[in-house]
């Protein structure tokens, strides 16, 4: 896909993310946000924490990766490490996947300061994908935040970061409707 409409269609979802959250999550009462259909599962505000974690580290990640110039103009390509990494995000990718310790949120006090964090992120990768048009998508210069001797594309990387928030996005949603189904007194 050509750097352009590439860019634009994250920059879409995004923007849907965002609106998203604003509608549907954010006027939730507290009980519903913090609900969890089991005790191994994560509430809308965990779901929305790890994603905050993820962008805590992959923001700065990608700033100092778009503040190197040089656009492309190859098609948005990708290493096998993006493939395999996308292909475990994909919002349609049913499987559960453990996530490493410090990215998971299971258990942490956490208010709706959580949502304002995920928005305040959604607001910055809006940002960092209009900058992104003026570097090159397909140079290797994203540590991977497991393992940082190895690099994603930035391409590869904005993708990853759209993906996984939109993966995590729609488990949010489940949850919440689960939570308004499961216990009407809740959503009072």
């Amino acid at each position: 896909m050509q750097p352009t409409a590439f860019l634009q269609a994250l920059h879409a979802t995004v923007r849907q993310l965002r609106a998203t959250v604003e509608t549907e999550l954010t006027p939730l009462p507290d009980a519903v946000l913090n609900f969890k259909p089991r005790p191994d599962s994560w509430s809308v505000l965990e779901c929305l924490e790890h994603l905050n974690r993820y962008c805590r580290y992959y923001h700065p990640a990608l700033t100092k990766a778009l503040a190197k110039p040089g656009a492309s103009a190859d098609d948005v390509r990708y290493s096998w490490l993006g493939r395999k990494s996308l292909d475990i995000v994909r919002p349609d990718n049913g499987q559960q996947h453990k996530t490493v310790k410090h990215m998971n949120p299971a258990g942490s006090q956490l208010s709706r300061a959580v949502l304002t964090e995920f928005l305040g992120h959604q607001a910055e990768l809006l940002h960092l994908l209009t900058a992104a048009r003026a570097t090159d998508l397909n140079r290797r210069a994203v540590p991977v935040e497991f393992f940082r001797l190895l690099k994603l594309r930035t391409g590869e990387t904005l993708e990853f970061v759209v993906r996984h928030e939109e993966r995590h996005l729609q488990q949010a949603q489940r949850v919440a409707q689960l939570a308004q189904a499961s216990a009407p007194v809740l959503a009072v």
